[in-house]
């Protein structure tokens, strides 16, 4: 366990997925992780249900590739998007950058299309 939250939370995920778990509980969460758990949760790659008085989020994973912190949190305008994507995805119309913006945690094909920049948090596939 280190500091980084949101790398714990999906190094977790995938150790679960390599073992092949389909649920597993993390016992640290903050804003940034559950704001990315709602964006995989939205494409259906995982459900997540907190609970806060445990203070623990209890994570199924449901058709999930790869999922990884990126790391350091590089900032991009919106003109350098594409140079993160093809560095992180595996192919140009398949999976999630996920970008921290001032308008809150979007993906990167919403942030080409309000013309935000930000800094490149995760991606997930």
């Amino acid at each position: 366990m280190s500091q980084d939250i949101v790398a714990d939370g999906l190094n977790q995920i995938m150790n679960a997925k390599r073992i092949q778990k389909n649920e597993l509980t993390i016992k640290k969460y903050s804003k940034v992780l559950l704001a990315l758990f709602e964006m995989m949760k939205a494409k259906g790659h995982i459900d997540f249900k907190v609970d806060a008085e445990a203070k623990t989020v209890s994570v199924s994973i449901m058709k999930l590739n790869e999922c990884k912190a990126v790391k350091p949190r590089y900032y991009v305008a919106v003109g350098g998007i594409d140079k993160y994507m093809r560095r992180f995805l595996p192919s140009r119309n398949f999976g999630t950058l996920v970008i921290s913006t001032s308008k809150g945690m979007i993906g990167h094909d919403v942030a080409i299309k309000e013309n935000l920049g930000g800094s490149v948090v995760a991606y997930f596939y």
